[in-house]
């Protein structure tokens, strides 16, 4: 896909990004930091999707004690399908997930959202528990 060379316009595809670290507009979001998920090393990946509902799947499972947060966000260069989510698990990539090596700019933030569930969102976690203690790490550690 195309990156945004220019900065946000009303004709830009913009993204979200969920999580709980606490940002401003115009900060960059980028790779190198620990990941929210896998072995939670230095990410050599960051994530992004054109979904809302994943954007808050993103900020429900993120790691640390912030409040959960969806940015709007640009990328500043190439993004391909998150291989986590896409290709043989859900093909055609209907949530939308991607991801870069190359920055995210913050354009804006989504403050009014509903969350999943309480019981759901301890399902989900209490699923990736097992899978890492079954050591089936995420595609991106790679």
């Amino acid at each position: 896909m195309e990156p945004n060379k220019t900065g946000a316009t009303a004709f830009v595809r913009t993204y979200f990004h969920g999580t709980k670290a606490g940002l401003q507009l115009g900060d960059l979001i980028e790779a190198g930091y620990n990941s929210n998920y896998g072995k939670q090393k230095n990410a050599k990946y960051i994530f992004l999707t054109g979904t809302l509902d994943a954007a808050i799947w993103g900020a429900e499972l993120a790691t640390g004690e912030g409040k959960e947060r969806i940015y709007l966000v640009e990328p500043t260069g190439a993004i391909e399908d998150d291989p986590d989510l896409t290709d043989k698990k859900f093909p055609g990539n209907p949530t939308q997930s991607y991801r870069s090596t190359e920055p995210f700019r913050v354009v804006g933030e989504v403050t009014m959202w509903q969350g999943h569930p309480v019981e759901q969102v301890k399902m989900m976690k209490d699923h990736l528990e097992k899978l890492k203690a079954e050591g089936i790490d995420s595609l991106n550690d790679a």
